[in-house]
């Protein structure tokens, strides 16, 4: 799997005011339908594709695979995190490493990898110089 990214940037259980936890942007659990923007967030790391994730929805957690493609194309299964690039651009991650991502950019051909901060409000006021923004809650 190769370094975990840290575990401040995943919570085992989410509490009001607690900042900092990665946010799912969407989910399509098996059996059920696409989830998106329903605050589910990022539990535990179990392989380097493989989240444990809080589904808000129903309060429940399970296991999903990490892909860096946009909400409507995803399959039972997965799941993926949005990013916004230091140009504005919309990308999705395709793997997390300790302090940087691989992303795929939305045309689904354009590819990277870039430092990233986490923000409550990942949009592109919150753009920074040479990093790579994620939602959090």
């Amino acid at each position: 799997m190769g370094r975990p990214i840290k575990k401040s940037k995943m919570r085992e259980s989410f509490s009001p005011g607690a900042s900092g936890t990665i946010e799912v942007t969407a989910y399509y659990p098996s059996g059920g339908s696409l989830q998106q923007n329903d605050n589910s967030y990022v539990v535990s790391q179990r392989g380097s594709k493989q989240f444990k994730i809080h589904q808000a929805n129903d309060s429940s957690e399970a296991v999903y695979t990490l892909v860096a493609k946009a909400p409507a194309s995803l399959v039972a299964g997965e799941m993926c995190i949005k990013v916004i690039l230091d140009d504005s651009t919309l990308a999705y991650v395709e793997k997390f490493y300790n302090n940087t991502i691989h992303y795929v950019e939305s045309d689904g051909t354009t590819t990277g990898t870039i430092p990233y901060t986490l923000s409550t409000d990942a949009n592109e006021d919150t753009v920074q110089s040479g990093k790579g923004v994620v939602d959090s809650l």
